[in-house]
């Protein structure tokens, strides 16, 4: 019973985490500061996001193993998938594209930055909404 509530509460925290970094801090960087100023700390702070993502990643998928071990379900049950899809898009949508991003920027690779931009949101977006899942799903469980 406490895994459980733990396991909701890592959910909820990091859920909240990437709905601030995605909201408040990543957009009001762009607004209060100089593009390359503001660009330095938002690349700061998805390294920092990507970072704690994997850890948590890791952390509940350990836990959601540890649970169905115990009441005797699937291995791969929709609490081991959620955070196991999150740290794919992390991998993908962050380690992946980053060294594309600054390809791209300075005028290699064959995608543009605007274009791995996007790619790179729509992983971020499709974290967000596997950790809320997730969170969601840990919250309806006793």
């Amino acid at each position: 019973m406490m895994m459980a509530r733990l396991r909701l509460l890592l959910a909820a925290l990091w859920g909240g985490f990437l709905l601030c970094v995605a909201f408040a801090a990543a957009p009001n960087a762009f607004a209060v500061l100089e593009r390359a100023q503001a660009g330095a700390y938002v690349a700061r702070l998805f390294a920092l996001e990507a970072n704690t993502s994997l850890a948590l990643a890791l952390i509940l998928m350990l836990m959601a193993r540890r649970l169905t071990r115990d009441l005797g379900g699937k291995a791969f049950s929709l609490d081991f998938l959620l955070p196991a899809g999150a740290m794919f898009c992390t991998v993908a949508g962050y380690y992946a594209l980053q060294p594309m991003l600054a390809a791209a920027k300075a005028g290699q690779g064959g995608l543009s930055f605007g274009a791995l931009h996007a790619i790179s949101f729509a992983f971020f977006g499709l974290k967000i909404l596997l950790v809320l899942a997730l969170a969601w799903r840990s919250s309806a469980k006793p």
